[in-house]
């Protein structure tokens, strides 16, 4: 009982475990011909339906019998069919209800697959029309697309599309690709070198090449610095060229050199009269000699500028002293860059000697810095054997980057090859952390697609809610199973992150208000329920019954609608302490019932003393009346009394046992005795009767005044023994007078062998009498048979000395060791009749 009230919410019992049977197994109809056919008649309707899902949902509406429902579901596929067998079957037959769950998942699945290869497919439409398509576009669609099971039909389109993109990427790659082999082929012709008339030709071919590319349908995607290179290259090589066709004229003079003029104005000025030529297009003897310059005073602001000039130099030279090259190449640069004065001889050698120091330490900067790009190299060819994880693998290429870049800003630009060689390093070393994060990305984007699906079906449940047909149980359950598989979802991009849990939240809350709602009223209810519990009176007798249905109703409750786990915990805690505090004020009244029990004590012990004091006298039978009277009124009075102290209980059951188990083997005793003398005669007739039956099924003749004569020798037994065991002798005797009847008979006897044998195991089972190992397996099945007639409702099973009664009766052939187990169970059964 105890037990039973305190079974905790949501555990089964062992009515829940044994499942409730369906169709017309569950009762038994009246007429279980008519249930058969209706069955056979369904089933060959189930078989006959051919894929007509309408016939196979109406069958499943209508049948009784869940095979039959569980065929017809079979042909059922379609969306709408399925969800109106779905609502109908729902709490009545699980097996059709998870098919139709199975296929409604599948169904929905496939239709959140297409939405998204729709919508691949209007992203690949437009980046087909857009003017710009650049690749990380179509890559993203790829990764996108890769995650999607779409239909084929989609994916040929998908495929055109995908096609029509790669195409304008290639033809996007071609177009950059002969603009810059036309911009290599217009330096190389400005370089000179060549023919002048065949070169200009060239040159205009390659700018009418130009006009073209830049008509061309991908001309938009062409880097516009790439444009503006082949455009002055251009005008660089038709100069060139037109200077190289004109006359070659006679050298011009040279101008005087001004004293004191700073390298750079000097390499300035020596390079104007070629560019004035080049540009103009006139010889350099045309180009009159330059009037040496006149002396002027230097003004404050010409001082000014000297002094910031030769500031410039001095930190310059601070920055060679300190090794610092970077700094004296960016303040060379701001030289160069800088105007001044005049400079004095002085100024300009030490000018002079600080650009040579800078020139000389550059050198050796470029030849160590090469050597440090040589240890770069094998550093990073050395990355692969290291095994190091992704990340620090990324982190060692980036660093060893970053390394060459510095070296580059310190020691000059690298040459190509060794450039070309630490980048296929770079390259190889960091190829497997490309691939392990271009598949983190690619888990990312499809963790981010099955969110995106999930929503979906978050959105799909709100449109059909179980809350509207009040399965709340079936509600929390998909709520429980949407929140664990999104918690479960791996990593995405942080862009989407906030945008799905967004979503999903807000889809949840939508999804949830119904059962929130719900879960307030049932925590009410629950609530009275304790309330129920604490108005009981503890001295009530039906209080424990009252106690047990307030349990089921909760447990019903709970069953009906889940509440959170620590909600539902803590009201439960609630409940039982109710449930403590009624037993409690219970164990208070039972104090109050020790004095009337320590009585009955007393009683029991008088009635023990009683019994045990007890003599008899007379012969057997009447010593056997007087054994059974005294037991009668000792059990009479002992269940008159009450109930005795808990710690004296089975004492005095022992000692009451004892003394009713002395009386009753005197009473066994004679009992024996005389049930020995019974057992000899019957096992003697029995035999007797036995044997004739054998000498009846034999060929030889059957003389029956020797047989009667044997009959009568024997004592008699008693009344029902003797007319049964009479009766089936007499039987034999008449059957062997005629031989029609003789062979009539044998055929009975011998049809009766294996049912003599199975009341002989079913007798054996009921007075718990061992049968012996070669009948373990037929034991087995003869006690399923024997405990399910004894649960029959309304079917009172026979006393075995009735069943062994109707043993004896039945004629049959029997070997020896079938005689030997009847004659086993008399002593166990028919003696004590």
């Amino acid at each position: 009982m105890f037990e039973f009230l305190f079974r905790r919410p949501g555990d089964k019992g062992p009515e829940s475990q044994a499942g409730a049977p369906e169709g017309s197994e569950g009762a038994r109809p009246e007429g279980q011909a008519d249930a058969a056919a209706r069955r056979a008649a369904q089933a060959e309707a189930a078989r006959g339906l051919a894929g007509n899902e309408a016939a196979a949902v109406e069958l499943i509406l209508q049948s009784e019998f869940a095979d039959v429902r569980l065929a017809a579901a079979e042909h059922v596929v379609s969306q709408p069919m399925l969800e109106r067998v779905q609502q109908a079957v729902r709490n009545t037959d699980r097996r059709v209800a998870k098919l139709v769950q199975g296929r409604l998942d599948a169904i929905r699945h496939q239709q959140a697959e297409q939405r998204q290869a729709e919508l691949s497919i209007a992203t690949a439409q437009r980046l087909l029309q857009d003017e710009k398509l650049t690749p990380n576009q179509v890559a993203d669609l790829d990764r996108l697309w890769q995650v999607i099971a779409a239909p084929p039909e989609l994916a040929q389109q998908f495929d055109g599309l995908r096609a029509a993109l790669g195409a304008r990427l290639e033809a996007q790659v071609s177009l950059q690709r002969a603009v810059i082999d036309a911009l290599q082929a217009v330096r190389r012709l400005a370089a000179g070198g060549a023919d002048v008339p065949a070169a200009q030709a060239e040159l205009e071919q390659l700018a009418a090449q130009h006009d073209a590319h830049l008509a061309a349908p991908e001309h938009a995607t062409l880097p516009r610095h790439l444009l503006n290179d082949f455009e002055q290259a251009l005008a660089q090589a038709r100069a060139a060229l037109a200077a190289q066709a004109q006359p070659t004229a006679p050298p011009a003079p040279q101008p005087v050199q001004a004293p004191a003029q700073p390298e750079a104005e000097a390499d300035v000025s020596a390079q104007q009269p070629a560019a004035a030529a080049a540009a103009e297009g006139a010889p350099a003897a045309a180009v009159p000699p330059r009037p040496p310059k006149e002396k002027h005073k230097a003004t404050p602001a010409d001082k000014e500028a000297n002094q910031r000039f030769m500031a410039l130099v001095d930190a310059m030279e601070a920055a060679l002293e300190q090794g610092q090259l970077h700094t004296a190449a960016e303040h060379d640069k701001t030289l160069k860059e800088s105007k001044t004065g005049r400079l004095t001889p002085q100024q300009s050698e030490r000018l002079a000697h600080v650009r040579a120091e800078f020139k000389r330490l550059s050198a050796w900067a470029r030849w160590g810095g090469n050597v440090s790009r040589e240890e770069l190299v094998h550093a990073v060819e050395e990355l692969p054997a290291q095994q190091l994880s992704m990340s620090e693998l990324a982190k060692k290429v980036s660093a060893m980057r970053e390394r060459w870049k510095a070296l580059d800003s310190v020691s000059g630009p690298a040459p190509k090859s060794l450039w070309e060689k630490f980048d296929a390093a770079c390259t190889t070393a960091y190829a497997p952390a490309a691939a392990h994060f271009k598949q983190l990305a690619d888990e990312r984007h499809g963790n981010a697609a099955k969110a995106q699906a999930m929503i979906d079906e978050v959105h799909a449940l709100i449109a059909d809610t179980p809350a509207a047909r009040g399965d709340w149980r079936a509600l929390a359950s998909a709520s429980q199973r949407l929140r664990q598989a999104w918690s479960r979802l791996g990593t995405i991009d942080r862009k989407d992150k906030k945008k799905l849990d967004g979503a999903f939240g807000r889809a949840m809350e939508t999804l949830m208000a119904p059962l929130e709602e719900q879960r307030r009223i049932e925590v009410a209810r629950r609530e009275q329920l304790i309330e129920e519990v604490y108005k009981l009176n503890p001295a009530d007798r039906h209080t424990v019954d009252t106690l047990r249905g307030l349990q089921e109703s909760w447990q019903g409750h709970a069953k009906a609608l889940p509440l959170e786990r620590k909600q539902e915990q803590a009201l439960w805690q609630k409940f039982r302490a109710a449930c403590d505090t009624i037993f409690a004020k219970r164990k208070e009244s039972a104090h109050a019932a020790d004095h009337e029990r320590k009585a009955h004590l007393h009683a029991r012990e008088a009635i023990c003393a009683q019994l045990e004091g007890a003599t008899f006298e007379g012969d057997d039978k009447q010593q056997a009346a007087a054994i059974a009277k005294a037991l009668k009124d000792a059990a009479t009075a002992w269940h008159a009394t009450g109930a005795v102290p808990r710690a004296a209980e089975q004492r005095i059951e022992q000692r009451y046992r004892a003394a009713v188990a002395r009386l009753q083997g005197q009473a066994d005793a004679i009992r024996k005795r005389a049930g020995a003398a019974q057992a000899s005669a019957m096992r003697d007739k029995l035999r007797l009767v036995q044997g004739l039956e054998a000498a009846l099924a034999g060929p030889d003749g059957i003389d029956a005044q020797a047989w009667t004569a044997r009959w009568q020798e024997l004592p008699a037994l008693p009344a029902e023994y003797e007319r049964t065991l009479r009766g089936r002798f007499d039987a034999a005797l008449k059957a062997a007078a005629d031989a029609g009847a003789r062979a009539a008979y044998a055929a009975t006897l011998e049809g009766n062998r294996a049912r003599v044998l199975s009341e002989v195991l079913r007798l054996e089972i009921v007075a718990g009498v061992d049968s012996g190992a070669e009948f373990a397996r037929e034991r087995l099945k003869m006690q399923v048979e024997v405990l399910q007639d004894s649960l029959k409702s309304g079917h009172k099973p026979a006393s075995h000395a009735a069943r062994f009664l109707e043993l004896c009766a039945l004629p049959a052939l029997v070997d020896d060791r079938t005689a030997s187990r009847i004659e086993t169970l008399f002593r166990r059964v028919g003696a004590g009749a």
